[in-house]
């Protein structure tokens, strides 16, 4: 067994599977990800010092298939498992369609009050989204305006947190959810 210095090249094939395989693993939680990460890093490293960095990483194999491996490990084979990466991508998405409603709403509400009167002067009000937005209210003056309002209503964060656990499959995640070990003969 020579030890050679691995030049920055191969460090960064390393680096590159570990953190690809790493991100394949969002799922799991931080420390046995940690743990597993770290245990690829050093297994490549030596792996690296005796056949090289090119040929270590390729006898890893495809990632994805050693990411469910691991994922398999620690969830069972149960499919589909619950996400925190799908539930954070619902609640994002969930954020942005309430915003680009608040927006349209507004939008609409604002170009209708000064297509019936360019030169608008007065208060009126958007009654908004019912039991999801609240009610905006506009200050026209000479055809400029300004608004306050539109905050979300209770129901909007209760919505919010109900697409997060249903996309993400979150009640998955509860102690006593735990898949029954799979028993091969």
């Amino acid at each position: 067994m020579t030890m050679t210095t691995a030049s920055w090249f191969d460090r960064l094939r390393v680096e590159r599977a570990v953190w690809v395989l790493d991100g394949l693993l969002q799922d799991l939680p931080r420390r046995s990800r940690v743990a597993r990460r770290r245990a690829l890093r050093q297994d490549l490293r030596s792996a690296t010092d005796e056949v090289g960095a090119v040929s270590a990483v390729r006898q890893l194999g495809d990632l994805r298939q050693l990411a469910a491996s691991h994922l398999a490990a620690e969830y069972g084979n149960v499919q589909p498992r619950s996400s925190w990466t799908r539930a954070a991508t619902a609640a994002v998405l969930f954020y942005v369609l309430l915003s680009w409603l608040l927006e349209a709403g507004t939008t609409a509400f604002r170009a209708g009050i000064l297509t019936g009167q360019p030169r608008a002067t007065g208060s009126f009000s958007w009654n908004g989204i019912p039991y999801l937005i609240d009610d905006v209210g506009f200050t026209f003056l000479d055809g400029a305006s300004t608004s306050v309002g539109g905050a979300w209503h209770p129901l909007a964060y209760i919505l919010l947190l109900l697409v997060s656990v249903l996309a993400g499959r979150l009640w998955r995640l509860r102690p006593g959810h735990a898949p029954a070990p799979q028993v091969t003969t």
